[in-house]
């Protein structure tokens, strides 16, 4: 199976690199992510895209390091009015569900680090301190984990019809100061190693 691997920043580009791992740099938010995906799908035509890189943990059974797989993604910062759900966009799933075939890969990999099986919230927005993240969990109360990207890429996959998987490590932790959390997650640069992308590279070359 080809896969088409989309990160967002310079810094998951460069450690995947590292790893060995071809990939593709979107930018950081939703336009950017979308505008890859759709490029990527009309370009080269994946048989799956997945999206990995970092993700800030909602659960609190999450640590830094640890690996949350999407089983679904959604958006945490959209409102549409009355007859949608909060995070639904008018016209698209409340929810974008995650592959069945690509899901069954990851869960079958082993891996050292602890991994999570649950919902991946996106939106414009740098999670920063315990209200941001309560306003998230006030929308998505089963949410594990948010990034700026997975929904996004999901929406497009799902208009095309490509299977799709978010794939995240989790960089900083919930219940943190916003002084605490951007030291964690900068302190997270300094420890991630290509190492750290060893589950990732097992499921890309299970599917």
């Amino acid at each position: 199976m080809k896969a088409g691997l989309i990160v967002a920043m310079e810094k998951e580009y460069q450690a995947l690199k590292r790893a060995g791992i071809e990939s593709v740099q979107s930018g950081m938010g939703k336009t950017a992510a979308a505008m890859t995906a759709t490029e990527l799908i009309l370009r080269s035509h994946p048989d799956c895209i997945i999206n990995s890189g970092c993700a800030g943990g909602l659960a609190d059974s999450l640590n830094v390091l640890d690996v949350v797989v999407g089983t679904q993604t959604a958006y945490h910062d959209v409102w549409c009015g009355y007859g949608n759900q909060p995070g639904q966009v008018q016209g698209q799933p409340s929810r974008f569900f995650a592959d069945p075939t690509l899901l069954a890969a990851a869960q079958a990999i082993q891996c050292e680090r602890p991994r999570h099986f649950g919902l991946i919230c996106s939106g414009d927005q740098f999670i920063t301190s315990p209200q941001e993240e309560e306003a998230i969990l006030s929308v998505h109360p089963d949410a594990l984990a948010c990034d700026m990207e997975s929904a996004a890429i999901a929406q497009v996959c799902f208009h095309y019809v490509v299977p799709f998987l978010s794939f995240r490590i989790i960089s900083d932790v919930r219940h943190s100061s916003s002084q605490s959390r951007q030291a964690t997650y900068e302190s997270f640069w300094e420890s991630v190693s290509e190492s750290s992308f060893s589950v990732l590279s097992a499921l890309l070359e299970r599917i």
